[in-house]
């Protein structure tokens, strides 16, 4: 038998552990209850970009190309765009849209949980200066390294999207903006809310 893969990407200050040390119940029993591969990759603090300022962090190219050919070269994986699926939650929301969006022939379907999906209003936070220059000085690649910026590159059809957010978060008024451009785009997408924060208390119900 072979599986549809989905990657699932940790937020800011976590690891490849993350997923799996907080979700109950466990990854693997809801692997084994769908009958998909769950892959945790490790992004460390990167945002899952390129980075511009640093040649050696290039987490897009290890994620979306690196680690999709290990893993279909040494599992027993569907090895097409449409049985692959990302997500993640907060850093990871916004890298499983920016790796989805930017690679539609890698992945079919992309999701986000209390994801970051427009960066500028947060110009000091999460690290995210260190990889891609301060913002009044470089913002036009902040610009061009946010989701909210990249749906003119979504080609009808190519991709299937989930958005998630509680009404406490801190990115949940990003998220509605993202919502509101997509519908006014006609772009197909689910937009789920719930009361809830940042925290594992909502990303729990979210996955």
């Amino acid at each position: 038998t072979h599986y549809p893969v989905v990657y699932l990407l940790h937020g800011y200050g976590g690891s490849y552990e993350t997923w799996i040390g907080h979700t109950k119940p466990t990854l693997q029993q809801e692997a084994s209850k769908l009958n998909v591969i769950i892959v945790c990759p490790d992004g460390k603090n990167s945002w899952y970009w390129d980075s511009p300022e640093n040649s050696k962090s290039k987490f897009e190219t290890y994620i979306s190309n690196e680690l999709i050919d290990y893993i279909d070269t040494n599992y027993r994986t569907k090895a097409n765009h449409k049985n692959r699926a990302i997500t993640g939650f907060s850093m990871g929301g916004h890298g499983g849209l920016w790796l989805g969006i930017n690679h539609p022939e890698v992945f079919g379907a992309c999701g986000s949980m209390s994801g970051g999906v427009d960066i500028r209003p947060f110009p000091n936070n999460w690290d995210m200066a260190k990889r891609l220059g301060s913002y009044d000085q470089n913002s036009q690649s902040w610009q061009a390294h946010t989701v909210m910026e990249l749906t003119h590159l979504i080609k009808p059809k190519s991709l299937e999207f989930f958005i998630d957010c509680g009404t406490e978060d801190f990115f949940y008024d990003v998220n509605c903006k993202f919502h509101e451009k997509l519908t006014y785009l006609n772009i197909p997408h689910r937009f789920l809310t719930m009361p809830g924060a940042h925290n594992w208390d909502y990303w729990s119900k979210s996955i």
